[in-house]
């Protein structure tokens, strides 16, 4: 996408609410799933979401005069909607069962280490420089000790859960890197709109498959559960993305992508804010680390592939997330 010249540059009010946008709303959805979670079952739930969000983003665009997509368009939507939300918020929604929405975060914060290293292990994105490898290790060693032995076996989590999440995070990563190559219209949120129908109908099905309707009683939805539900749709799918969207054309695409960065740390604050998650020293030094080591791979530069003369970058724009799995 271009960015807008100096001339036509937004008012800056506008750049700051679209980041506060992206920080809050995509920081908020993983406390927000573990609200939605106390009285909806999790495949249902999530299908629901994106049915509801993807429906109303593909009706909006279309009214507005986006082209009838093709039918290949489509089918990369709906592989990249499989990764992404059957996959990747799927496992998310799914762990957070197990696991506080805060490790959640942190683990899923560390996305863009995947996307790195799958992105020269299979995407031939390039070897990664010594900036990059410094980032690699050093996020690896921030979830080794995030998601240690305490985690697993006390009460900061579950083996379970914890495996989910590490799934969750490579069907993200190998979702960004495929898009990054898939056939899709040239309407960001039209693409988006597309992915989270496709990603909603095969959360749907699961949930089905699973036996879940039968835990779906109306009369027993909790206020806070509804709420939730309509912040995911509304603030985490709907506003989240139409601001990262806006950032993306507004503002360089390294700026942007600091909403890798930061959700991570909303989440932590929100869950032990509104959730009374627990936050120990070691939550916080692992979640420095990790932090630290994203801000290191997506400000690092790839060493070109042998064989491509122009490698594809690791990074993509995450729609839907992001990033992160949990949006």
């Amino acid at each position: 996408m271009s960015q807008m010249s100096p001339t036509t540059a937004s008012p800056r009010w506008h750049v700051l609410a679209a980041f506060a946008s992206v920080y809050v709303f995509w920081g908020g959805t993983y406390l927000g799933i573990r609200f939605a979670l106390e009285s909806l079952p999790p495949f249902l739930m999530a299908g629901a979401r994106f049915l509801t969000a993807g429906t109303i983003l593909y009706v909006w665009m279309r009214a507005k005069g986006a082209p009838r997509p093709s039918r290949i368009h489509w089918r990369d939507t709906a592989i990249i909607g499989g990764l992404l939300l059957l996959g990747g918020n799927g496992g998310v929604t799914w762990a957070e069962q197990h696991v506080p929405s805060s490790l959640a975060a942190l683990v899923v914060g560390a996305m863009p280490l995947w996307i790195a290293l799958l992105g020269w292990l299979f995407f031939g994105s390039g070897r990664p420089t010594s900036r990059l490898s410094l980032g690699l290790i050093t996020g690896f060693v921030g979830i080794a000790l995030l998601v240690g032995p305490d985690n697993l076996t006390g009460e900061g989590g579950s083996l379970a859960g914890i495996g989910a999440l590490l799934f969750a995070a490579l069907s993200w990563a190998f979702g960004s890197l495929y898009a990054l190559r898939a056939t899709l219209p040239r309407t960001p949120l039209q693409v988006t709109g597309m992915e989270m129908i496709c990603g909603g109908a095969l959360l749907a099905a699961l949930g089905t498959l699973s036996g879940e309707w039968g835990d779906v009683h109306l009369a027993e939805i909790s206020l806070k559960s509804g709420v939730a539900f309509g912040y995911l749709v509304i603030g985490g799918s709907l506003l989240g993305f139409s601001a990262y969207v806006w950032l993306l054309q507004n503002v360089p695409p390294a700026q942007a992508a600091t909403y890798a960065y930061v959700n991570p740390v909303v989440a932590l604050f929100l869950g032990w804010a509104l959730a009374d998650e627990p936050v120990t020293a070691l939550t916080l030094i692992a979640a420095a680390i990790i932090i630290g080591s994203v801000v290191l791979i997506t400000t690092a530069k790839v060493r070109p592939a042998p064989v491509e003369p122009e490698p594809t970058p690791v990074l993509s724009e995450p729609v839907p997330s992001p990033s992160g799995a949990g949006k």
